[in-house]
């Protein structure tokens, strides 16, 4: 990069124009994540205040972090309304969008991504040596039930760490002030993709939705299982639907892996499935509205029925245990089984535990971002930022963070790898030839993962 001016120095270490539009990047590694990352990114930069009359304007870039779950055109449709078209949404690789971030002079950078990315991105960044940073905020995209340690310490060193609950906001910072960390960053807030009308029963409707997830439970005879009981539930209540909401169709990603899709097991099960009983896709939130129970073992979909205060039940039938998620739930009075709802127990949720969780059912959620959007407007208009200080760096974790980074290319010390840096190809052609080889290699990971994969570990079980 060429030498800079005195004055564009000048300029970087000035606060931002606030006439000017807040300038938010999006880094997003999976189609939940970048549902997350692009309504937090709204959330975070509506009202932040410009000349002292109105609210700057926020243009909000998105960006797809290149890898197994990288989701499909498809995939970005069906997330449902975030504010920025999809059709405008790029794929870059970690080495891009550091590139990106040094050419566009972001305000805002939100790192919606699992924690080794957010770990590589923040060395990455701190490694390019800006006269004027972005924000960065980072946070988690539904409950946390596993890797609490590992997941808060890979995504610490940014300037915002959300917490989805003032639950998960005393956790989280208890983990940095139990190793010496900073813990300044977590701010509280809520899931941002929260909403909806409250619910309302209508007469003649009748609808139970389970809300399936990619990989809890893991195993082919616990996911046939549950499959088994939601269609002999169909078949017990003849007039009621019964809807299996899916996340992603075979051969998609989503956060998780999905080794044994349950479109595949459906049509293996015997007896065929009850006219009442279908599988859907599409936008959550689109399903919670006609709803009127919603069945899970552990997904976020729980928390966003409560916020509507729909009636939702978390499965017990394959026990309460950390690998299940469902443990998070112990309190919150919805713990059941099939077995009870099949007889038309429906739970009714713990107060104090709801209060406690972020859902604000009680009509609070609209100002669950205030604290964050005013960090965020404070250090905006504070000038130049401190330089990123992630707690693992060479000498805290030199066994660690060298493999984090390689994996994304990334030097220990942050920058790129030699020959990470691939130039651009020129020319449409060679372009779209290039997208089909990468799309090919995607299909053949993920055909290794659904088919390959689960072989193997039979085999090895013999």
């Amino acid at each position: 990069m060429p030498p800079r001016t005195s004055n564009q120095a000048d300029q970087a270490d000035a606060p931002a124009d606030p006439r000017q539009a807040l300038r938010v990047a999006v880094l997003a590694d999976s189609d939940t994540r970048w549902k997350w990352g692009a309504l937090t990114a709204r959330r975070l930069t509506a009202g932040v205040p410009g000349d002292g009359r109105d609210a700057r304007p926020a243009e909000v870039s998105g960006l797809l972090l290149r890898g197994r779950a990288t989701p499909t055109p498809r995939q970005l449709a069906e997330v449902g309304e975030v504010g920025i078209d999809a059709g405008r949404v790029r794929e870059v690789t970690a080495v891009e969008f550091l590139q990106t971030v040094r050419d566009e002079g972001y305000d805002v950078v939100v790192l919606a991504l699992v924690g080794g990315g957010v770990q590589a991105m923040l060395h990455g960044l701190a490694a390019l040596g800006l006269e004027r940073r972005p924000v960065v905020v980072t946070g988690y995209v539904g409950v946390v039930y596993e890797k609490l340690a590992d997941g808060l310490l890979l995504r610490h060193g940014a300037d915002i760490v959300l917490a989805n609950s003032a639950h998960d906001a005393e956790r989280f910072r208890a983990v940095y002030e139990g190793v010496g960390a900073d813990a300044s960053a977590v701010t509280e807030a809520a899931l941002p993709f929260l909403g909806g009308a409250p619910y309302a029963p209508e007469e003649g409707r009748d609808t139970v939705v389970f809300a399936a997830q990619p990989s809890v439970p893991a195993s082919r005879a616990d996911r046939t299982y549950l499959l088994r009981r939601l269609v002999e539930h169909a078949r017990l209540h003849p007039r009621r639907e019964v809807l299996l909401k899916l996340r992603s169709k075979p051969g998609e990603h989503t956060t998780h892996i999905e080794e044994l899709p349950y479109q595949k097991l459906a049509q293996k099960l015997p007896g065929g499935l009850p006219p009442n009983f279908r599988l859907v896709y599409g936008h959550m939130g689109e399903v919670l509205d006609r709803t009127d129970l919603l069945v899970t073992v552990s997904s976020t979909a729980a928390l966003e029925s409560l916020h509507r205060r729909i009636p939702t039940a978390v499965l017990t039938d394959l026990g309460v245990r950390e690998p299940l998620g469902n443990h998070h739930f112990v309190g919150s009075g919805l713990l059941t089984s099939w077995d009870r709802l099949d007889g038309g127990y429906r739970p009714r949720p713990d107060g104090e535990w709801l209060a406690g969780q972020g859902v604000a059912a009680d009509g609070s959620y609209s100002a669950a971002y205030d604290s964050a959007r005013a960090t965020v407007a404070e250090l905006l208009a504070g000038g130049r930022l401190p330089a990123l200080a992630p707690y693992y760096t060479p000498t805290t974790a030199p066994g660690y963070l060298p493999g984090i980074l390689a994996r994304h290319h990334l030097a220990p010390d942050g920058t790129p790898l030699p020959g990470a840096a691939a130039p651009q190809e020129p020319g449409r052609v060679r372009g779209a030839v290039r997208e089909t080889v990468r799309n090919a290699a995607r299909g053949a990971y993920r055909h290794g993962v659904q088919r390959v994969a689960p072989v193997i570990r039979r085999m090895g079980e013999l």
